[in-house]
């Protein structure tokens, strides 16, 4: 019962505690004083900075493209680029989102990245990366070509500066990556006949051939889809074995090779006829 008291006793003093005015604390008074003067000052703070940053000295004036370090932009249209960009861009310094900014930039052909930061008090600076064309992808009306990194973007052939070699790519959509990578293997591959890879074909079915710069087609099928993932390298490595006895047989005759088969490969030759071809593909197949 003494507990219940105490209790009901103490539960008193502190409801009558909170409930007597503030005024009557002159600690709690002095405490919520300083406490109002902090929240003012703090929003005259937030007012006047809001006030300052809708002045016209901080509307953007001007957007400066430059080329990442070491590079020249030599696709980029600077004053077109910078019109179509600064009629999208919204708010002033304080206030323009640069992710949109950003984004603006890398949805215009020949752009692969951008980086977008402020300079004080009204100017954006943007450095470009500059898509480097490496080849056309899906024939030379597609006007689709592949970077470097094997990424397709919207590009025509006419663009392309003079003295740049485009490969010709073919393949299924979303498959540039695959593409890009069969290529670097097969140009490695080929390159103890001082031969390049021209040409890459991948078919929907993902078998594959290539092109040369000898002239020389290549058929290497569907093998990089097997569990062996050395297949397609044994079977380099076996033609490059065999390689002089073709040559000392059929010389310089050789405009195709067929590496799909297992335990040997064929041959195809320029200047025979088709039923000569033939032959000479059975008995290259057999003698490997």
């Amino acid at each position: 019962m003494n507990r219940v008291s105490n209790f009901l006793s103490g539960f008193g003093e502190v409801f009558a505690s909170l409930a007597s005015p503030v005024w009557n604390h002159p600690e709690r008074m002095k405490k919520l004083t300083r406490f109002l003067m902090r929240l003012f000052a703090l929003m005259l703070l937030v007012g006047i900075l809001v006030w300052l940053s809708q002045r016209p000295v901080f509307a953007l004036r001007q957007i400066v493209i430059e080329p990442v370090a070491g590079e020249t932009l030599k696709h980029i249209n600077k004053p077109i680029v910078k019109q179509q960009v600064i009629e999208t861009v919204k708010g002033n310094f304080f206030s323009v989102r640069l992710e949109d900014v950003k984004r603006g930039f890398e949805s215009m052909p020949w752009v692969r990245h951008a980086n977008v930061r402020r300079v004080w008090p009204n100017e954006l600076v943007v450095n470009i990366e500059e898509q480097k064309p490496f080849g056309v992808w899906g024939g030379v009306d597609s006007h689709r070509l592949m970077n470097t990194h094997g990424e397709i973007f919207a590009g025509r052939i006419s663009e392309v500066g003079d003295g740049i070699q485009l490969i010709d790519f073919h393949g299924p959509e979303d498959s540039s990556k695959e593409v890009m990578r069969l290529y670097e293997k097969a140009n490695a591959w080929f390159k103890p006949w001082d031969a390049e890879v021209k040409s890459l074909t991948l078919s929907d079915r993902y078998a594959w051939n290539v092109k040369l710069s000898n002239g020389m087609k290549v058929e290497f099928g569907r093998d990089e889809e097997n569990s062996d993932k050395t297949l397609t390298e044994d079977r380099v490595a076996r033609l490059f074995k065999y390689w002089p006895q073709v040559q000392e047989k059929w010389a310089n005759r050789v405009d195709a090779i067929d590496l799909r088969y297992a335990n040997g490969f064929a041959v195809h030759l320029a200047s025979a006829s088709p039923r000569k071809n033939e032959v000479d593909a059975k008995k290259s197949e057999r003698k490997q």
